[in-house]
């Protein structure tokens, strides 16, 4: 009899206990006369003709905000060209869209706004952004026909060429030369030197030579992508002396023209090209591993945006299984003071409530590292006082999207290998690998050069204008034995001036060009290695490099079909997986419910009422990580193809109205002017452009 009064008055207080315990309104299910626990939202479907929406405005990288492959304008401004390029300063605070979405300290988050605020602010975004700027420069040096250095990024293989060619500077350089000399010189013959005999103050019988000379030299040179240079010279000199120059003081100058072209190595446009076509292709290769960057990040900013939802879920699911622990052991020890249960199933249910708060606490700290995570991954200083005690609240849950996979396997693969931009590098690798080798044979040849030089010169100065010739009697003449004879003179001629005539600067340059002293050269010069063997080396070098390059593309060929093998069947087992999990809780809800009508009946018992709400529990929590599995399996199939910047409308061309816009090889990986392609094509796209 007492037994008949203590099972109904037992039920009426756990259905009050039950009736307190927390509920999550995401979650929650209308509660039946005994209450259900926490559970999964339904499984749903995302439909193929959802209602038409506004379409999305693409996220751009701005990539194209700068173009550090031109040098400034030197004109009208030539004093541009000595002035370093203006480089903004790198923005390291969090983006103002970051904390306009912040209200009451918590950051309610969309899955679109993490992927945007992780773009936006993500450190890895910040820092891969620079390497196609630094491939600017390169390109920018290359035009200079110099190498164009490293870029930071070990996608890049081949940095510039190393063949052993002549080297050219298309750059043409202007040089301007002014010298004023002033000297002394001891003369050991002064009768020839012109400046006659006397002490001179350096001895007896040593005269100097004094002169004086201002010399001007302007230079310009040049060479061209041909295998052409080109040389200008226009020097002019202004001296005097004490020695018997015909002018005193004397101007002298010269115009010279100089052209050499090389015939062998180093010859035609294209060897001489082959630095700006490795630049450039290296450009294109550093789009390329910042589209890397922004797959990358995307796919772990939607990863851990569905990790913090799953956590937050779990959290819920885990205070339920304590709330349900707590009520089966305060239930049994009611049973126990009644005396209708033996102390065992106390002890029982006391460690299924610690085991319970132990998961608890693991879900809680879960949480709050999955929290910290997406934090990172959005913000580039997680520490600002305006984020960092801000609880991240995801507003969505994981819904069971609809077949984004291709229809088999193969045709996975194959889309893979056309916008994989991994693979793409390579296509641009094996192209200047291509370049080097070419660039390497041609510098197998012997260095002949082919050389005309035209020089016109002038001369001027000022002289004495001679007068009439006197003759008069000079020095005595003497006989065998050295006696003088009387009455006979050496002639002596003497020649006085009649004047100055003065001419200078003018008069040379009417000379040179009026082509009144001119003088021609041709030149063939051959320069023949008897060994070679730099060159061979550079040549087998180049061989070898470019046969590694064909195996690392068969090496990633591999390593993306392995990858996207096991995105496909992981994407179709977690198919399969929420829908057994979503049928397994449906059953365990059935269980439930049966269970309650047995107990309401008298068939059954409280304890394992309990017992099958704490599995139908659980069965949710499974659910919920089923789910949650999936739509991360769903973000990396489409990194595994290529497609993560395609379905997020990801850009990482221009900013602002243009941004929808397709740029030339900068908006996915795998497209060429808004289509995509694959290897093929930009093969012959670049055929085409070289």
């Amino acid at each position: 009899m007492k037994e008949l009064f203590a099972r109904p008055l037992l039920a009426v207080l756990l259905a009050a206990l039950l009736a307190t315990a927390p509920v999550s309104p995401a979650l929650g299910q209308q509660p039946t006369q005994y209450p259900a626990p926490q559970a999964a939202p339904p499984v749903q479907t995302q439909t193929s003709n959802p209602a038409p929406l506004a379409p999305p405005i693409p996220v751009s990288l701005g990539v194209s905000k700068y173009d550090f492959s031109k040098g400034p304008r030197v004109f009208p401004n030539l004093l541009n060209a000595y002035r370093p390029i203006k480089v903004d300063q790198a923005v390291l605070v969090n983006s103002p869209r970051l904390e306009q979405l912040v209200h009451d300290g918590k950051l309610e988050l969309t899955l679109q706004d993490a992927v945007e605020l992780a773009l936006e602010n993500n450190l890895d975004v910040v820092v891969q952004r620079y390497i196609p700027w630094l491939a600017d420069t390169a390109v920018l040096k290359a035009k200079t026909g110099q190498f164009p250095g490293n870029i930071p990024t070990n996608a890049i293989a081949i940095p510039g060429s190393q063949a052993n060619l002549p080297f050219l500077n298309f750059d043409p350089v202007l040089t301007q030369q002014g010298t004023i000399v002033s000297a002394s010189t001891p003369i050991n013959n002064p009768f020839l030197a012109g400046i006659g005999t006397g002490s001179g103050g350096l001895g007896p019988n040593l005269v100097p030579l004094k002169s004086h000379s201002t010399i001007f030299n302007t230079g310009y040179a040049q060479s061209f992508t041909t295998g052409t240079t080109f040389q200008a010279a226009w020097d002019n000199t202004r001296s005097s002396s004490t020695a018997a120059n015909f002018f005193n003081p004397t101007v002298q100058g010269s115009l010279a023209f100089t052209i050499s072209q090389n015939l062998l190595a180093g010859c035609c446009w294209k060897v001489n090209h082959r630095q700006i076509y490795i630049a450039k292709n290296n450009r294109k290769i550093a789009d390329l591993v910042f589209a890397q960057q922004a797959i990358t990040t995307v796919t772990a900013a939607i990863t851990d945006y569905w990790e913090l939802v799953y956590a937050r879920e779990n959290v819920k699911v885990q205070q339920q299984a304590v709330a349900v622990s707590d009520k089966l052991y305060n239930d049994n020890k009611k049973q126990l003071e009644i005396g209708t249960l033996a102390p065992l199933d106390v002890t029982r249910a006391e460690a299924q409530l610690a085991s319970d708060r132990q998961n608890l606490i693991v879900a809680q700290t879960a949480q709050l590292q999955a929290e910290q995570t997406l934090k990172n991954v959005i913000a580039k200083d997680p520490l600002a006082p305006s984020i960092i005690n801000v609880e991240i609240i995801p507003t969505e849950l994981p819904l069971k999207p609809e077949a984004i996979e291709a229809p088999t396997f193969e045709e996975a693969v194959k889309e893979a290998f056309a916008k994989r931009p991994d693979l793409q590098e390579q296509v641009f690798n094996l192209k200047n690998g291509q370049i080097e080798l070419e660039a390497t044979a041609n510098a197998l040849r012997p260095t002949l050069t082919l050389s005309a030089q035209y020089t016109s010169s002038g001369l001027a100065g000022n002289t004495f204008i001679p007068g009439t010739t006197i003759t008069t009697a000079g020095a005595p003449i003497v006989d065998a034995n050295g006696n003088v004879v009387p009455g006979l003179f050496e002639p002596a001629f003497v020649t006085p001036s009649n004047g100055l005539f003065q001419s200078g600067f003018t008069t040379a340059q009417n000379q040179i060009f009026h082509n009144r002293f001119p003088t021609y050269v041709a030149s063939l010069n051959l320069q023949l290695p008897l060994r070679n063997r730099s060159n061979q080396a550079d040549s087998a070098r180049a061989i070898l490099q470019q046969r590694q390059l064909e195996a690392q593309v068969q090496q990633l060929r591999n390593a993306a079909l392995l990858d996207v093998r096991n995105t496909y069947i992981a994407l179709q087992q977690d198919r399969a997986r929420v829908d057994a999990a979503s049928k397994a809780r449906q059953l365990q809800q059935e269980t439930f419910d049966a269970e309650q009508k047995k107990y309401q009946l008298g068939a059954s018992t409280v304890y394992n009422v309990i017992l099958t709400q704490r599995d139908l529990v659980a069965a949710a929590g499974t659910e919920l990580r089923a789910l949650a599995d999936l739509v991360e399996a769903k973000a990396n199939y489409e990194r595994a193809v290529g497609r993560t910047l395609e379905v997020n409308r990801v850009s990482i061309a221009k900013d602002g109205p243009s941004a929808p816009q397709v740029e030339r090889d900068t908006l996915i990986p795998g497209t060429l002017d808004g289509k995509v392609v694959g290897t093929d094509e930009l093969f012959k796209k670049l055929d085409g452009q070289r």
